[in-house]
């Protein structure tokens, strides 16, 4: 709906043969039109793009001094967003409230205003001095979805012609295609809100559970692994993390990516076990199109994703000494080609890699190349088997009953007796073994209450050869013995209890002898002698 405030003379056409006045207008209107349509799908940068607006009216539809308010989602009143005025002042921080001015009219009644000359109207205010007395002015609402959101107000350059209803429908069409821009550009910025909040939310979250406050293990040995996974985080030294399957390679590597500055990249992971090496050699390195039968397009490798961030290469050991050759070079040089490819690429990438074998053991014999060793052992990370941390096994039986538990939607618990039988196994595949004894011991309880006689090892080399296994797979009792005979403590066929017992008897009690004859720490046999419930003779 139109207010024509002061109503505009009808155009005259020229005789025939001539083009009327109205022609030739609508003409210019709509190249404006399109330029100013081409102006708002150029960019979703909103803002920047308005000014580009206003100046296209200026230049190509003969509307100058152009004038863009938005409503202020607080107050509520009009604020000036953006003015083009090339022969004054293109910036002011006035507000309009509803009723105040023309522009602050169209916030109390939204539709089109519409002067034929400015001066005769009393409610103008002309605040900014843009606007000249003598010209007609046009303001239109702009608006998103039904509610107001903006005004946009314009001025012809000449007097009045009697075309000013033309003009007013064009700025209409006008502010409409900046209601529609504006509706796309509040859409994506909620949703680049929404993710960006998530994003946050996850990198908390991976913090969190990455963190080295979080992980398990208060055994001395662990701690002062965790202090120096801590201390290396810090910087983009290259990590090599050694120890047996299971003890826990990869969350160590995870929690120094996710606390250092690199936190914010990608964290990429691959098992060099897990590819044979014409594979291994794409996968690290990519490939172009064409390199060979299969390869379609062209391929990032894990280097070129892992690319300010850190790439893990679990099971370094067992790469091939060729591959091993390629590896050194982009561990030296930081670049490298892609398969089938010729122009080099260079990268930012940390590496942490992990593996199981004695690397030393390999050099000597010529399995691994003493250069890549050096390079990879920069900073290196021993974890100890869960054998040599037996005081950990209750703390981290109850952190994984809580992770299986959770899978389970119930809650899981553990007796003494149970928690005892753990302490007295050697964990032949550490933590992850562990996991999978308490997952089964957590399908077996039908109430979540786990108890010794669900804590079952049914691996072969947990029973003595020729002992047969009891039903449900646990292992059977081995005979007690004599503490006063002579004990071989490494007869395959003992008890962890038997043993312990015998290199007490061995020693005379005294445990720190025994602990030698065992091969342990004082703490450990001391840990194992209340845990297995041994009492100690005193003399």
């Amino acid at each position: 709906m139109h207010e024509h405030i002061i109503h505009s003379a009808d155009a005259e056409c020229p005789p025939p043969g001539g083009y009327c006045r109205t022609h030739e207008l609508n003409i210019m209107l709509l190249s404006a039109l399109y330029a100013v349509s081409r102006v708002l799908s150029r960019s979703l940068a909103f803002k920047e793009s308005l000014r580009d607006v206003l100046r296209v009216l200026h230049d190509e539809a003969g509307l100058t001094r152009g004038l863009i308010s938005v409503v202020d989602p607080e107050t509520g009143n009009l604020n000036i967003h953006t003015i083009y005025n090339p022969n004054g002042p293109d910036s002011d921080d006035a507000q309009y409230g509803p009723g105040e001015g023309m522009i602050g009219l169209v916030l109390e009644k939204p539709r089109t205003i519409k002067l034929a000359r400015v001066a005769d109207e009393p409610r103008f205010l002309n605040r900014q001095k843009v606007y000249q007395p003598e010209l007609p002015f046009i303001a239109v609402p702009i608006k998103v979805g039904g509610n107001l959101q903006g005004v946009l107000a314009v001025q012809p350059e000449a007097e009045e012609d009697g075309l000013l209803e033309e003009r007013a429908q064009f700025v209409e069409m006008v502010a409409n295609l900046i209601g529609q821009s504006l509706r796309l550009s509040l859409e994506v910025a909620q949703e680049k809100s929404t993710l960006v909040e998530e994003r946050d939310l996850l990198r908390r979250t991976v913090r969190h559970q990455f963190g080295f406050d979080s992980m398990v293990g208060r055994s001395a040995v662990m701690r002062r692994v965790f202090d120096q996974a801590r201390m290396v985080a810090k910087w983009n030294t290259t990590v090599l993390i050694r120890g047996e399957t299971g003890t826990g390679k990869e969350l160590i590597a995870n929690a120094i990516h996710y606390n250092s500055p690199r936190a914010r990249n990608a964290l990429v992971r691959l098992n060099c076990a897990a590819l044979p090496e014409n594979l291994l050699e794409s996968e690290l390195f990519g490939h172009e199109r064409g390199a060979f039968t299969g390869a379609v397009e062209s391929r990032k490798g894990r280097f070129e994703q892992a690319h300010g961030g850190t790439l893990f290469l679990d099971e370094i050991g067992e790469v091939s000494s060729a591959f091993q050759a390629k590896l050194l070079r982009i561990l030296q040089e930081g670049e490298f080609e892609r398969v089938g490819g010729s122009r080099t690429i260079k990268v930012d990438v940390r590496i942490i890699a992990a593996t199981h074998r004695d690397l030393e053991t390999a050099v000597d014999m010529g399995d691994f190349r003493e250069d890549l060793f050096y390079r990879l052992n920069v900073m290196p990370l021993f974890l100890p088997p869960l054998r040599e941390r037996i005081e950990d096994i209750p703390e981290i039986a109850r952190h994984l009953l809580t992770k299986i538990g959770n899978d389970q939607k119930r809650k899981l618990s553990l007796t003494d007796m149970a928690q005892r039988r753990l302490a007295n196994h050697e964990w032949p595949g550490n933590v992850r073994e562990l996991e999978n004894c308490l997952e089964r011991a957590a399908v077996l309880s039908e109430d979540g209450h786990i108890d010794v006689d669900l804590i079952r090892f049914p691996s072969a080399r947990d029973r003595a050869p020729g002992k047969p296994a009891r039903a449900g797979g646990s292992v059977a009792p081995a005979p007690i013995f004599s503490p006063n005979a002579e004990v071989d403590i490494d007869d395959p066929n003992l008890s962890e209890k038997e043993r312990v017992i015998a290199a007490l008897e061995q020693a005379g009690w005294v445990q720190a002898k025994a602990a030698r004859i065992l091969g342990m720490t004082p703490r450990q046999i001391a840990y194992r002698i209340q845990t297995l419930n041994i009492e100690v003779k005193q003399f």
